[in-house]
């Protein structure tokens, strides 16, 4: 029992071990079967938080770990992302000469490591699972060496997200020194006592693991690094940063901020709630300009930030399963999207400009209706899961008080609209002969099949569960 909430971390540890192993051992030249090794861990990691979702929940390791409702869902979204993303490396890889088995590997970690931070409820469990996910990251990053701009994505995530590591262990070494506790449920228990006072040492160490929180999550001010490393990194790691690694570091923001330091909510509710409003702000209006696709997913990203902040303010009783649900409709959508863009690249390389879409759906317009599904369901259009997910953390915020941060994320929402569309445009309305893509992958299509039918089926489950609880 002691070791049961880790054991989709411990599925994906020992598969990426047992891979890494028998890549030594295969013969040079496709990877084929490490891909096929890979998702079939993925999957048995699927099957093994199912089965863990029947049992109440469950304290691990002298109760540094926790499997719960959030855990479970904050797992299976991260198993779905990094399955999505397996299936978008396999023909990507080729086309790009960058085909080394070991990239599977490294995937693997990564989501191993952002499981780990799913059930975490101890600060320390929270270093680790960020150092243990962040690693991986960082060769996935730079893993279309030797082109420059994939070396510069690596170096500068590195760089930046070791700064936010220091100021993550300075954040847990002053709570520790304030209260004595790094177990989250310790910590608040501590934080309940009518005798605890006022610590400067916790609001000091609560600031530090903000700002080393928000850049993992890519939030105003600490969005700098994605637009460079979205753009830089692989296509099919790009989408797996913007959602599986998104999910991770919202995990650590709802075990730290709602678990850990909950009872002070005072304290950190209003700078969490200008960074939400700065985040939304920033993220779409900057995306407005943007002529690449990469580059406006990445501000996509940092304004879908915004709106998990906002969240996390609202009445935990609804903002939660609010919350869970936004992540996994974002992840399904932004990985679909990236599904048609890695159909977009070739053996000759990718381009990734607007112009570039132009006339695509007239040509593929199965991958045309697909993308402007999954551009809709980013902006929340109804029937879309994105428009139900941002629907409850509306209402959870509205709930709550913080009716202006509402208005202003509805404000931003009809923004975003213009530069989603634009993709939308792009590939049905512009002039020229219909342009068909690269090559017709069957991994890509089965991706964007899959994302395509869970954007609307999650959609379609959300309105019948809230028609039948009315």
């Amino acid at each position: 029992m002691m070791w049961l909430p880790l054991l989709p971390t411990l599925i994906l540890t020992a598969g990426a071990l047992g891979l890494l192993l028998a890549g030594a051992f295969r013969r040079p030249g496709s990877a084929t079967g490490m891909a096929w090794g890979a998702l079939a861990i993925a999957a048995l990691g699927i099957g093994a938080t199912g089965a863990l979702a029947i049992w109440e929940p469950i304290e691990g390791i002298y109760g540094m770990v926790l499997w719960d409702r959030s855990a479970f869902w904050l797992s299976l979204t991260i198993l779905i992302g990094t399955g999505i993303a397996i299936l978008l490396s396999r023909h990507y890889l080729v086309d790009q000469g960058i085909e080394r088995g070991e990239y599977y590997v490294f995937l693997l970690l990564a989501a191993a490591g952002m499981l780990l931070m799913a059930v975490a409820a101890d600060l320390l469990i929270v270093f680790l699972a960020l150092e243990w996910l962040s690693f991986p990251l960082y060769v996935l990053a730079g893993f279309a060496r030797p082109r420059v701009e994939s070396e510069e994505a690596a170096l500068k995530y590195f760089l930046l997200g070791a700064f936010a590591s220091a100021f993550l262990v300075f954040g847990i070494a002053l709570i520790f020194a304030g209260t004595g506790r790094t177990n989250l449920n310790e910590l608040a228990a501590w934080l309940r006592r009518p005798d605890s006072g006022a610590q400067p040492l916790v609001w000091v160490g609560g600031a530090m693991l903000l700002v080393a929180l928000g850049f993992k999550v890519a939030a105003v001010p600490f969005h700098l690094w994605t637009p460079d490393v979205y753009e830089g990194a692989p296509t099919p790691v790009t989408g797996f940063m913007a959602a599986a690694t998104k999910t991770a570091a919202v995990a650590a923001l709802i075990r730290v901020f709602l678990m850990g330091l909950g009872p002070v909510t005072d304290l950190w509710a209003g700078p969490v709630a200008l960074m939400a409003a700065v985040t939304m702000l920033v993220g779409n209006g900057v995306a407005l300009v943007q002529s690449n696709f990469k580059r406006m997913m990445a501000y996509s990203s940092i304004a879908h930030a915004g709106y998990l902040l906002m969240g996390l303010l609202g009445d935990p009783s609804l903002a939660l399963p609010g919350v869970m649900f936004y992540l996994l409709a974002y992840t399904i959508a932004t990985l679909g999207a990236f599904a048609v863009a890695v159909g977009m690249s070739g053996p000759e390389g990718e381009d990734q400009s607007f112009s570039a879409y132009a006339g695509v759906a007239r040509g593929s317009p199965g991958m045309g209706t697909a993308m402007a599904l999954f551009m809709l369901s980013l902006i929340g259009v109804p029937p879309t899961a994105g428009f139900f997910a941002k629907l409850v953390l509306f209402a959870a915020a509205w709930q709550a008080g913080w009716i202006a941060l509402v208005i202003l994320g509805i404000i931003t929402t009809v923004i975003s609209a213009y530069f989603y569309l634009r993709m939308v445009v792009a590939m049905w309305m512009s002039p020229g002969e219909p342009v068909r893509l690269p090559k017709s992958y069957p991994w890509v299509r089965v991706s964007v099949a899959l994302a395509g039918v869970g954007t609307l089926l999650l959609g379609i489950l959300w309105l019948m569960f809230s028609a039948l609880s009315l």
